[in-house]
């Protein structure tokens, strides 16, 4: 599992935590962050923040359980005069391809929210934080996030983007039409619109599929029929709801019938290998497990209770996957 799943893993496993109190809302992106992050996107997932509040129980849990990269921008942005909780509405980490031919990617996260810039330009000036002085990012002011390594960029009062240098740069070229944005992205942007209306949901290209398939059926994925079904994947797209329990919804899409069911029959293999060495209570989770194809859609779907899930929070495989 790369870095950017594993941070993905584990910020979903705290967002699961905080929301599960919480009625769902929808993590909708507006036209200044969908434009500013760039095209070729190899996985996006948006959480609800604002659910992230008033409960002491579970702002202790995320606490635990929050990669580095989360709470470094939460310090970051106590550092730039932001109440996180309260300004931060919707939080969103793009994984993006930055060149033809290079295998690796580029992190840029963003938020959404109403953001006081006085107050903030106040903090920075108090502070004695400059913009940095760059050539090649217009007339956009970067501003450091403190200790974190990563800079920030307000587009406007109610969208910040932030990251890596290297990958900010590349969100405001796309953001000002210097390179092709998300926007330009229809098959991302289709299966997004089935998606943004859930409180946490992700969407994936193929590249981006085929790792977290890979990963999610662990040593099964050694067999040939995997080799074979893998390069049939094309996207895939998730969410999770947290009304009257916990619901999770996986699709995968595939170019026809046998391709879908194949991967089922493999997943379902999958399933059972890990139901043979589990605890009963991730027995209790596989079994809440359901995995069908229809036609050349693969489906996951998992639903349980709030204490159910509160236990398999504390099981061996769930705390594997957000190591």
């Amino acid at each position: 599992m790369n870095r950017f799943e594993k941070a993905i893993c584990r910020m979903l496993a705290g967002a699961a935590i905080l929301l599960l109190t919480y009625p769902a809302m929808a993590a909708q992106l507006d036209g200044d962050a969908r434009g500013v992050i760039p095209k070729d996107v190899q996985q996006l997932v948006a959480v609800d923040y604002r659910a992230m509040q008033n409960s002491p129980t579970a702002m202790q849990l995320k606490k635990q359980i929050m990669p580095p990269e989360l709470k470094g921008l939460e310090d970051a942005l106590k550092n730039s005069g932001l109440n996180e909780n309260d300004d931060v509405e919707q939080l969103a980490f793009a994984n993006f391809r930055y060149a033809t031919g290079v295998k690796t990617t580029r992190i840029i996260g963003v938020a959404q929210g109403q953001f006081p810039l006085d107050d903030i330009m106040a903090n920075f000036k108090k502070k004695k934080v400059k913009p940095l002085t760059l050539k090649d990012v217009g007339t956009n002011k970067v501003y450091p996030m403190g200790s974190s390594g990563m800079d920030v960029v307000f587009l406007s009062a109610t969208t910040m983007v932030f990251g890596q240098l290297p990958a900010l740069k590349d969100a405001l070229n796309a953001r000002d039409g210097n390179a092709p944005s998300f926007l330009t992205n229809n098959e991302m942007l289709d299966m997004m619109a089935s998606v943004d209306k859930e409180p946490i949901w992700s969407i994936l290209d193929q590249g981006g599929t085929q790792t977290m398939i890979q990963n999610l059926m662990g040593q099964a994925a050694q067999v040939a029929d995997y080799d074979t079904v893998k390069k049939r994947l094309l996207s895939s797209y998730y969410t999770m709801d947290f009304q009257n329990g916990v619901k999770f919804k996986l699709a995968v899409l595939t170019p026809d019938t046998f391709s879908a069911a194949t991967l089922a029959s493999l997943l379902n293999a999958a399933a059972l290998y890990k139901k043979m060495s589990g605890t009963d209570t991730e027995k209790t989770a596989i079994d809440a497990t359901k995995i069908d194809s229809d036609q050349g859609k693969l489906n996951v779907s998992f639903s349980t209770s709030d204490g159910q899930f509160a236990s398999l929070l504390q099981s061996p495989l769930f705390k594997s996957v957000v190591q």
